[in-house]
């Protein structure tokens, strides 16, 4: 896990990789209390946890012994500050009863709480508590208990602290933490290897306190610190300046500037491990604050502490304003130069802690030594470089940072190792004070003070550059001043016979000075080499590059002087020429497109420059190229195709092949000038051997090849094929890019009119990629020379595009903007398997052969690619399963997925038991929604559904057979409402009925899927289904021809409706005559019986209104 990622406020899962270890990690967490929006783990506005929710605490409810429960829970110590709304006010909801705790419990939640309950709480009274911090730090073994082996006590334990890149600077908040005074000292104690608590000093400075910068581990050597006990200097600029407050009955008190002499100060500067005192002033450093030290001191001056000293009888209790002893003691830093030809040049050597040693040359710069120069009182700095050393021994190390913001060097130090010592030259007591070291108005140092220095023997001004190794004099004019000024007159033989500082010089008073122009008065320049094959130059060493590579050469130098040239001068054992760059930016490139043997020799670079009136050079260190080849394919069928092989260390060995892609691949194909990565294979030899590995990652950011490789033992060696005569350069990915094709070890570039759709697919195929799906002139850049001569004449068939015809007649030059530009869709076959859809199951991947895909290094929020590359949603959860037997899987790189590469760009081959199972938001296939009508209008598959009003219809839901059981939501919408009904799924499916159609139903349906499975909730949605109601005053006008055929069949009803009842009413006169002659009774029926049977139209139009809906 990432810490620097969690601390970024990063989601914990995307900062979690795959790992082994031997170590593992416990966390413990209050489970109930929180502290939120404070300035460090021990305070904050207070937060309860109960029921798995949050609540704010109300002031009212909460006093000193609850506050002292919650920091003891925390692992703080007791509280300091209790104030309502300190870090904040309310948020709801609010924790409703009062605690009552007794100051005992180990947790709030324990405490006893009232019976009565509140909702709220006023602004301004949340509780807001400050815990102080636990003092788990303390020094034993020592004199006192402000010097010994610091300890802390972290979770419950203590343990030693381990000692690396600490400095005094750093260890002041320790002894302040501790109530002492000024840290003294530091060192190291050695010791066995012990586990123990290492903190950050960089956290440290932060502000942090200490138990949230510690961290755990197995460690030597630990800290010896010594923390001055009875006085300390506050608000100084330094270790050794400050306001003088004294402790005695554990209190600090200021003192007074009448109480306090210069012999006092030399005591006090020498108990701080500082030098004599420079300056005594009141209020120097701040006003007093109470308390006052009572009595007066009465020092001799040779005393070890202050307290030691004697005082006089008398007290005071206040002191004037302005009055408080202010001292700056001068820094004890003893540093010297050994073993040079003078004081100022030589082995630097530093005096910490009572014990001389080198000091280490890790990262020093002319400006970091020029600060010991003028701590030597020596001139400016002149050089500086490192001393190896046959034996790794103790030296000092300063962090040069520290250095910069005027701390002392004994502020900055810290103790090391070191093989590499650091050696300066400083010049003397002499300088030119003008644009640069080499250029002004000569100065001495003379008496502490720089003076302008007058030789009127200009002839010896060329002994002045020599001794400042600013080269010869170009130079020396005395110019003239408009009033005399103080100067100090050379001797004229003093430069000559070797004397050096104020023996040159006299004091003077002079109307003139001497102004000097060294030759060198440029700095020196600097080259550099680089290579696009990821080989570039170290500071010592030379620049090796593989033929047919391109490399570059840069010159620069320091800004001193607009404008100049560069020249980069070639020499080998053959030939001698130069080319010339004019400055730019003070810098300069000089690109070599293609390495050959020619190139091989030594360069360097010469800055030209016009300045007062004189032409300056200043020539660079000689720079070596060698042009070789160190990579090979071998055994394939052709240069471009085998077992990859490397030569390092003057030895050839295969290539370990794990952990290859195709993506870092095409590095060594371009290397090799064999075109683009078509495929990359792992082979296993019956035997392990010595191979070559290297870490891919390592090539891709850039790095070179050698800087990347490492000794292995494996019996997997890498099988590499590169595309030998056709690439794309300038793409997006492997299969998009300007085409070139390679004939005569020459790559061409080929013009639009003489390629075609069938030459594009005999590409692509070359290539390893899918079939073409954009052939477009200069989407990838312009024409490059030279140009491919004939036209191309594929049958689409052919395997390698140097394979099919061309054209008798040739070019030479194509038009703008007529560059063959080719994308070629990616060949990625990918897809899950063995899940109830195509978008759940194990992820596999065919490159060549369908396989898995190993289920490591991946984090949860990259997982996602996958998902959307299937067009499947977004990612519902990815795990790893566990396989019975060891197979060969493919393994994806997850940051490479997400970057955008194409997936076999970013596959290695791999043996794993672990394989991946995504689950991903669209497992579920798309419901299907039909709807029809009892009066026979039903929707087509792209229509809605047009139905009677008053009729009935009904809407199914269905989907296809994946998980049993769940349900469906049928969803309305409409202009003025929304809602909807759910039905559990029979069958895969629902029916929704609706007995009677109204305006109400009009609008739009749709079917949602529910269904929980693997342990989650999924949804599908359907199709919108619109559904029109219409009546008969919406019907559509009839035409005349149907206006008389419906008239026609109505007079033809009529007439016979009259005819019939006619015929039943002769025969029903006939039928009374004869019964009344038969004098019979007659029966009537009673037809209310039926109308009550079967009820009123107007009956059933209420009912149907009413009408509800209903399951079918």
């Amino acid at each position: 896990m990432e810490i620097e990622c969690i601390q970024s406020g990063s989601a914990v899962r995307d900062c979690v990789t795959s790992d082994s270890s031997p170590v593992i990690t416990n966390v413990t967490c209050a489970d109930s209390v929180r502290l939120l929006n404070g300035s460090s783990l021990c305070s904050g506005r207070l937060e309860v946890k109960s029921n798995q929710s949050w609540s704010s605490v109300c002031e009212a409810d909460f006093d000193q012994q609850d506050a002292e429960v919650v920091c003891r829970e925390l692992g703080c110590g007791p509280p300091s500050v209790l104030q309502g709304a300190l870090y904040g006010e309310v948020e709801a909801p609010v924790w409703s009863k009062e605690f009552q705790c007794g100051g005992h419990e180990s947790a709030l939640l324990d405490c006893r709480s009232s019976g009565s309950a509140r909702n709220s709480c006023s602004l301004g009274k949340a509780v807001g508590l400050t815990c102080s911090e636990p003092d788990d730090v303390r020094m034993v073994g020592g004199a006192n208990p402000c010097a010994g082996i610091l300890e802390l006590k972290h979770l419950g334990e203590w343990r030693p602290m381990y000692e690396f890149g600490w400095t005094l600077k750093d260890a002041a908040p320790i002894c302040e933490h501790l109530d002492c005074g000024s840290a003294v000292s530091l060192q190291q104690t050695k010791s066995s290897l012990k586990f123990g608590w290492r903190i950050k000093p960089d956290c440290v400075k932060s502000r942090s306190t200490l138990r949230e910068c510690t961290t755990s581990g197995y460690y030597n050597p630990i800290m010896n610190l010594t923390c001055s006990d009875s006085v300390r200097l506050l608000n100084g600029s330094s270790l050794c300046s400050g306001r003088l407050e004294v402790k005695s009955n554990q209190s600090w008190s200021s003192v007074c500037e009448a109480d306090f002499d210069q012999q006092d100060a030399e005591v006090v500067c020498r108990q701080l491990g500082c030098g004599p005192p420079s300056v005594l002033q009141g209020a120097l450093y701040g006003e007093v604050e109470a308390p006052v030290w009572s009595k007066e001191f009465q020092c001799g001056g040779h005393e070890s502490a202050l307290l030691d000293c004697r005082s006089s009888g008398s007290a005071r209790n206040s002191c004037s304003p302005g009055k408080a002893v202010g001292l700056t003691c001068s820094e004890s830093d003893d540093v010297r130069l050994v073993g040079g030809t003078n004081y100022c040049e030589g082995m630097m050597e530093l005096r910490h802690l009572g014990e001389w040693r080198t000091v280490s040359a890790f990262s020093w710069t002319l400006k970091d030594a020029a600060v010991v120069c003028k701590h030597l009182d020596c001139g400016s700095a002149v050089s500086v470089n490192s001393r190896h050393e046959s034996l790794n021994r103790p030296a000092w190390w300063i962090i040069y940072d520290c250095v910069h913001v005027r701390s002392a060097l004994k502020d900055c130090t810290a103790s090391s190792s070191h093989v590499f010592i650091l050696n300066i030259t400083c010049s003397e007591s002499v300088r030119l004070g003008g644009a640069s070291r080499c250029v002004g108005t000569v100065e001495l140092k003379h008496q502490g003070e720089w003076r302008p220095a007058i030789d009127y023997d200009l002839r010896k001004a060329a002994v002045l550059c020599k001794h400042l190794d600013c080269g010869s004099a170009v130079s020396a004019v005395i110019r003239p001043k408009s009033s005399p000024a103080d100067v100090l007159e050379i001797s004229s033989d003093c430069f000559q016979s070797g004397s050096t500082r104020s023996e040159c010089a006299a004091p003077n008073a002079s109307n003139y000075t001497l102004d000097l122009i060294c030759s060198d008065l440029l700095v020196q320049p600097i080259i550099h080499a680089s290579s696009m094959d990821g080989v570039s130059e170290s500071q010592e060493q030379g620049l090796t590059v593989s033929r047919h590579s391109n490399f570059t050469i840069r010159c620069s130098i320091q800004p001193q002087y607009p404008g100049g040239s560069f020249q980069l001068t070639f020499n080998s054992t053959n030939t001698t020429y130069s080319y010339t760059q004019p400055a730019v930016n003070h810098s300069a490139h000089f690109l070599f497109p293609a390495a050959e043997p020619a190139h091989q020799g030594n360069y360097s670079c010469v800055y030209h420059v016009y300045v007062f009136s004189h032409n300056f050079t200043a020539e660079s260190r000689q720079l070596s190229v060698t042009v070789s080849e160190f990579v090979s394919l071998v055994g394939g069928p052709s240069r471009c195709a085998g077992t990859l092989e490397l030569k390092h260390l003057g030895v050839w060995r295969p290539m370990d092949g794990s952990d290859w892609t195709i993506k870092a691949a095409s590095v060594i194909c371009e290397h090799l000038d064999c075109g683009s990565a078509v495929s990359v294979e792992w082979r296993e030899d019956s035997t392990e051997k010595s191979v070559w590995k290297i870490q891919n990652d390592c090539i891709e950011s850039g790095s070179a090849i050698k800087e990347c490789l490492q000794l292995w033992l494996s019996s997997f060696s890498l099988y590499l094929t590169c595309s030998d005569s056709v690439r794309l350069l300038n793409g997006s990915s492997l299969c998009s890019g300007r085409l070139e094709v390679k004939s005569n070890q020459r790559w061409s570039s080929v013009c639009e009119a003489d390629f075609d759709q069938q030459d594009a697919e005999v590409v692509c195929r070359e290539l390893g990629c899918g079939p073409p799906s954009v052939l477009q002139a200069a989407l990838y850049g312009e024409v490059e020379a030279p140009v491919w001569s004939k036209a191309f004449q594929c049958g689409g068939h052919e395997s390698a595009l140097l394979d099919c015809r061309s054209s008798g007649s040739a070019r030479n030059s194509c038009s703008p903007g007529k560059a063959v530009g080719l994308t070629c869709s990616e060949s990625d076959d990918v897809r899950l398997v063995g899940g109830a859809s195509r978008c759940a199951g194990s992820l596999e991947l065919k490159l060549g052969e369908w396989r898995p895909v190993e289920a490591s290094e991946w984090i949860l929020g990259k997982a996602a690619v996958i998902c959307e590359h299937l067009h499947c949603g977004s990612l519902d959860y990815v795990e790893a399963r566990n396989e019975s037997l060891l197979r060969s899987v493919w393994r994806l790189k997850p940051d490479c997925v997400q970057s955008g590469s194409a997936l076999r760009e970013c596959a290695t081959s791999e043996y794993s038991l672990m394989i991946m199972n995504f689950t991903c938001s669209d497992l579920l296939i798309q419901p299907n929604i039909h709807a029809f009508s009892m009066d026979g209008v039903s929707e087509a598959q792209q229509q809605g559904l047009q139905v009677s009003s008053r009729s009935n219809f009904t809407i199914s839901c269905s989907i296809q057979p994946q998980y049993p059981g769940g349900s469906f939501q049928l969803t309305f919408t409409s202009s003025n409402t929304t809602y909807s009904y759910t039905q559990p799924a029979v069958n895969h499916s629902a029916h929704f009925l609706f007995p009677a159609a109204e305006p109400v139903h009009q609008g739009n349906y749709s079917c949602v899927y529910h269904i929980y499975v693997f342990s989650h909730n999924f949804s599908s949605e359907s199709r919108l289904l619109s559904v029109a109601i219409s009546d008969s005053a919406d019907s559509p006008a009839p035409t005349a021809s149907t206006v008389h055929t419906i008239t026609g069949v109505v007079l033809l009803l009529i007439l016979l409706i009259v005819i019939t009842a006619l015929y039943f009413s002769w025969k029903a006169s006939r039928e009374l005559k004869l019964r009344r002659k038969e004098n019979t009774d007659v029966v009537y029926y009673n037809y209310s019986d039926h109308g009550a049977e079967g009820g009123s139209a107007e009956d059933e139009s209420h009912r149907l209104k009413g009408a509800h809906l209903k399951s079918k």
